[in-house]
């Protein structure tokens, strides 16, 4: 049985604040219930993992990590859950912190946590076949390894993999920290090296055996400058090892039949659970409780790479025209968290903007749903388009990324047999997202066109089965 160990910064429920988590969360599970791999986790002690989780936990070691100069303390806690083990790495100076991410020592933050990944092995007589980081943070446990570590007895055989889950944030610092902070030398310059500064995701992609990322189409577009954010040049080195897998979503978690944070069951063979999810959360925001006309929603963080200038520039329209109502949920940038509160004050009949991030209000969201807005101009994966459709919302997404490779576009052919999952379109414009968002308003008013095409929708299979197969498969290679 193999040993496969994931090194990341985030895992629900312990800690996460996006995709990220909900991978580390689901993919070691499903992994595990292959019975092919003994699968382990070792992410930080988070405050509120520690606040909520460490009653449950068990010591498993004490000791020094050595980052350059410093000579610090780690401990190791773990649990069980899932048929996987996470290992969970203590130091409170370094973690006991409200947030997870945007310190001003973020970088030292997780090279120690990458370091004391490494020391562990040895601490606790665990050596994985197969070491796996995710992101920026979780890069130098692979620069390490190599660097510092292949020579130790019982890391010489370790193989690796390393996935980009955003290739936007790299790790990028001055080289004047490369041997304070990351306790490198002159001697791994060029390794470290990436337009001038040090970039940890380009090493990390340089150092490991294979590079994934989460979905096939983000795999092509990361090695062209438009989507690569600089590291196309990297990226083309590397294309023989890399490759795209498209994430899944936890289907215990999201499951409308069992989701306790929804108002009304449903399934993809009885709706009317869904209808009742509508208007109870009609009635949870003040709008009018109407099941007659189509809900319109965004789950989103606000920013403009997720297409909310797209939805600012044509939401107005669709509101105009329709009679519908629109609820949209998310925080980020204050233009467009000031766009969407006048909005609402503009439309108070029609039009709801929550300002917050809050994960069961977004299941309720999802299972109030009809129609489901991601017009974003790039996407790695995306899991909202896949949760969305789990709770029979009808997407209208652009075709990038994961988002291209999850919904494809629905239409009916000559015999009547329907084809695609969704509503998409190419280009990045208000008017084509404008255009797509009205087919779909057009559809769901024809009632039986409706629910056949949420038959389909609901069916599609965007749980973890076939992608841990092809993480297996990764892992045969190695």
């Amino acid at each position: 049985m193999k040993k496969i160990l994931y090194v990341g910064a985030e895992a629900m429920p312990f800690a996460a604040t996006g995709g990220l988590g909900d991978v580390l969360g689901s993919l070691p599970a499903a992994l595990a219930a292959t019975g092919e791999c003994d699968v382990r986790v070792v992410m930080p002690l988070y405050e509120m993992a520690a606040k909520n989780w460490k009653s449950k936990m068990k010591r498993l070691a004490e000791f020094q990590v050595q980052l350059s100069w410093r000579s610090l303390y780690c401990g190791v806690w773990s649990l069980e859950q899932n048929g996987v083990t996470y290992y969970f790495i203590d130091n409170e100076y370094y973690f006991r912190r409200p947030a997870l991410y945007g310190h001003y020592d973020d970088g030292e933050r997780y090279a120690y946590f990458c370091m004391a990944v490494l020391e562990m092995m040895r601490q606790i007589n665990y050596f994985p076949d197969i070491l796996h980081a995710h992101d920026w943070q979780a890069a130098l446990s692979i620069v390490y390894l190599n660097c510092l570590y292949r020579s130790v007895p019982g890391y010489g055989n370790i193989r690796t993999a390393f996935t980009i889950h955003n290739i936007e944030y790299q790790g990028q610092y001055d080289f004047a920290i490369l041997g304070d902070v990351f306790a490198l030398g002159n001697d791994q310059h060029s390794l470290m090296e990436n337009d001038g500064c040090i970039n940890l995701m380009k090493a990390a992609i340089e150092c490991a055996d294979r590079v994934t990322t989460v979905s096939p189409r983000y795999a092509e577009e990361i090695k062209t400058a438009e989507y690569a954010h600089g590291l196309e040049a990297a990226l083309n080195r590397a294309s023989g090892k890399l490759c795209g897998i498209l994430n899944g979503i936890d289907y215990d978690y999201y499951n409308p039949e069992t989701d306790p944070a929804i108002a009304a069951a449903f399934t993809r063979r009885a709706l009317s659970g869904k209808v009742k999810d509508k208007m109870a959360m009609q009635k949870e925001c003040g709008l009018p409780v109407r099941r007659d006309i189509p809900m319109l929603s965004v789950i989103s963080r606000l920013a403009s790479h997720k297409g909310l200038d797209l939805v600012v520039n044509c939401i107005e329209r669709i509101v105009a025209e329709n009679d519908v109502q629109f609820l949209i949920l998310g925080r980020g940038e204050e233009r467009y968290e000031k766009f969407f509160i006048d909005f609402q004050n503009r439309h108070p009949d029609r039009v709801r903007a929550r300002i917050c991030y809050d994960r069961d209000l977004s299941k309720r969201v999802y299972a109030a749903t009809d129609i489901f807005l991601m017009p974003s101009k790039t996407e790695p994966c995306g899991l909202s388009q896949m949760i969305a459709s789990r709770y029979g919302a009808i997407p209208v997404v652009r075709e990038t990324g994961g988002l291209y490779d999850s919904i494809k576009p629905y239409w009916i052919d000559e015999k009547g047999i329907l084809h695609g999952n969704g509503f998409t379109f190419a280009g990045y414009s208000s008017e084509e997202l404008c255009e797509r968002t009205q087919a779909a308003i057009d559809l769901w008013r024809d009632v039986p066109a409706r629910r056949r095409l949420l038959s389909r929708i609901m069916e599609t299979d965007f749980s973890w089965g076939k992608s841990a197969t092809k993480y297996l498969d990764l892992y045969r290679g190695l």
